[in-house]
């Protein structure tokens, strides 16, 4: 194994004034390797990423109005839905989750 694949680095991702779909695919970026030089697709030679300032995102057009996250609990009739201002305001960090 080499010893650069063993050591994952940290990386901190300042979230503000970002745009939510570019900053998404930036982080995606690190958390696969693929910003490596010795990217592997079948060895998990990833970084972590911690993101700050999530509530500071921005969106794209009438995303912010009219965006909703959809999820189903695993219950009958247990689809939920979510707003991207609702979301913001109970759980910012979820906003880059999903």
């Amino acid at each position: 194994m080499n010893k650069s694949f063993a050591n994952p680095v940290w990386h901190l991702v300042d979230a503000k004034g970002q745009i939510v779909g570019r900053l998404a695919s930036q982080i995606v970026q690190i958390i696969s390797g693929k910003h490596k030089p010795n990217f592997t697709p079948h060895y998990d030679c990833g970084d972590y990423v911690v993101v700050i300032n999530a509530s500071d995102v921005k969106f794209i057009g009438r995303k912010f109005d009219n965006k909703m996250y959809t999820w189903h609990t695993g219950y009958a009739g247990g689809l939920k839905q979510i707003s991207v201002k609702d979301q913001l305001d109970r759980k910012p960090e979820e906003v880059m989750n999903n």
